[in-house]
């Protein structure tokens, strides 16, 4: 099972202290040893960092735990392969643009006779069942709305539909952002935390690292981070039902619904 780390705000901020626990988990502290990337959106622009080698053993890795690279919304993955071969081309996460933005894909899960029919617009460039199913949800985005960026709110009703038949072929665990905001889909497993003032000191679980808060913090600052599973041990986190989609904008939870069949709820 792959981990997935994501993070948004409603400043720009640095994620090296959650990456250090996140880092440990490939190949360390767990056994996801498949590759592993990272992606930061900076305004319109995004930097993409990806590592086929492990990332307790990556120096890219090291260089991005050190770096602080302040983002309002940050998508990393570590990944223990099920389909696709273990290469730079199938290593998350994935970065297309569409409406003139880039948008970021990381997949947890495994995707059983996904093979859907893709019109060239989108096309994997690997083999994984991920990359397949994040060229499709961009082609429907696309089929749906045209050439234009829709409301928020309507690109997640859209995307609840299509997270239903994505589901229907097995786990598909997955963050999504295009720089404005953040969906995260648990599937199977999925916690978030928001941390906000009055802030407080952190301690990881795969690291013994502990930050306080209140020392690098304003006021004003709101971070959600979202994780496969917790990546600290003394704050209080919120485990995602399975079978919900979520969207994170300015380090609050904005919108949930459930991925089942049924009517959406905001």
């Amino acid at each position: 099972m792959c981990q997935l780390l994501g993070m948004n705000c409603n400043v720009p901020t640095d994620i090296c202290f959650s990456f250090s626990g996140f880092q440990a988990r490939g190949g360390a502290t767990d056994v996801h040893a498949d590759g592993w990337g990272i992606a930061f959106f900076e305004q319109r622009g995004a930097r993409l960092f990806l590592d086929p080698q492990p990332s307790a053993r990556s120096p890219i890795a090291e260089l991005v735990a050190r770096y602080p690279i302040r983002s309002q919304n940050v998508i990393a993955h570590i990944r223990k392969a099920t389909q696709g071969t273990v290469r730079l081309e199938n290593t998350h996460p994935f970065m297309r643009e569409l409406w003139g933005r880039y948008w970021i894909f990381a997949h947890n899960g495994n995707l059983l006779d996904f093979s859907p029919k893709l019109d060239g617009s989108f096309l994997p460039v690997g083999d994984t069942d991920s990359e397949r199913a994040f060229c499709w949800l961009l082609q429907e985005f696309r089929r749906s709305f045209g050439e234009a960026p829709v409301a928020p709110a309507a690109l997640f009703d859209r995307l609840r539909e299509l997270t239903l038949i994505l589901a229907a072929h097995g786990e598909c665990n997955f963050l999504l952002s295009n720089g404005d905001c953040l969906f995260a889909h648990a599937s199977t497993r999925l916690s978030y935390i928001v941390r906000q003032a009055p802030f407080a000191e952190a301690h990881l679980k795969d690291q013994d690292l502990t930050v306080d808060f209140r020392e690098v913090t304003t006021e004003k600052d709101r971070v959600a981070v979202i994780a496969t599973q917790p990546l600290t041990d003394n704050e209080a986190w919120t485990e995602m039902p399975p079978g919900s989609l979520w969207r994170f904008h300015d380090g609050t939870v904005v919108g949930h619904c459930p991925t089942q069949p049924g009517p959406a709820r905001r």
